[in-house]
């Protein structure tokens, strides 16, 4: 009978053993199946990070071409606007040169108005009421001004 207990109870640990490697390959098995994921897992991060690598790489070219375009574009409204800066002083030093000139005439007519002439008819010449040759004699008078965009360019 002892042998018949010892069999069985040799049967029972081969039963438990088998059971515990079965068990150990399951385990090992879903080692393997977790490792595999993960590994998987990690190939597909590493090629999200390099794709948003790229992505990013990508963008900063873009970025600095879009600048470049911003400073070209700068530079050439800046020449410009010193161009027409430049332009705007000539045309104001211009326009108080003739506004000097037109305040002058002006002074020069109402001097000639606010004074009474008389009119020597056979000399052709100006004399004032006190007796003397008005300085404006008649080859100055009606004498067109001449004036050109040289004058005023330095």
């Amino acid at each position: 009978m002892a042998s018949c207990s010892g069999a069985s109870s040799g049967s029972s640990t081969l039963q438990n053993s088998g059971s515990e490697g079965d068990q150990k390959h399951v385990m090992d098995q879903r080692k393997r199946k977790r490792m595999v994921s993960n590994r998987e897992s990690a190939r597909r991060s590493r090629i999200r990070k390099q794709n948003h690598l790229d992505d990013l790489i990508s963008q900063v070219g873009q970025l600095k071409k879009e600048n470049n375009e911003i400073l070209s574009s700068m530079g050439i409204t800046t020449q410009l606007c010193l161009s027409i800066e430049a332009e705007n002083s000539i045309l104001g030093a211009q326009m108080a040169e003739l506004n000097n000139r037109l305040q002058s005439l002006n002074e020069i007519i109402d001097y000639i108005n606010s004074s009474n002439y008389l009119l020597d008819e056979t000399e052709g010449t100006q004399i004032c009421e006190d007796g003397f040759m008005n300085p404006w004699d008649n080859l100055y008078m009606n004498q067109p001004i001449m004036a050109s965009a040289e004058m005023f360019m330095c």
